[in-house]
């Protein structure tokens, strides 16, 4: 069974970065696409990066392109999301999520299969 365990969330200034984690268990992750997602209250769960674990290919939402970079370490079992340059409009709960194989849309939230908790990130003007 997969898991995704996210950290890294906090409380930071406009313009301050954060790293995300995603710790994933359960199995090798080739052949993986894993995304990073954000939901803030009353709003739909949308995407902002995804990273395919085998290829390294990655795809970022417009409003995050530049200030934010998905990673993964191999090694670790682990996915990042480092995010600079970070605005109020950045603030929700930011999740982890994975799915095995191929997909019609890397960017729909109900195309991923698991699901971490998620770490909220909240950014003040």
């Amino acid at each position: 069974q997969v898991q995704l365990v996210e950290s890294g969330g906090g409380l930071v200034q406009a313009g301050g970065s954060l790293r995300l984690s995603c710790a994933a268990s359960g199995r090798t992750f080739t052949g993986y696409v894993m995304g990073w997602f954000r939901q803030a209250p009353g709003k739909e769960r949308d995407v902002v990066a995804v990273i395919n674990w085998s290829t390294g290919t990655t795809y970022y939402a417009d409003s995050v392109k530049g200030r934010f970079t998905i990673s993964r370490d191999n090694a670790k079992n682990t996915v990042y999301l480092q995010m600079n340059s970070l605005k109020p409009e950045d603030t929700a709960n930011y999740y982890c999520a994975a799915y095995y194989g191929y997909r019609r849309s890397w960017s729909r939230a109900d195309e991923y299969d698991y699901w971490g908790q998620g770490t909220q990130v909240t950014v003040s003007s």
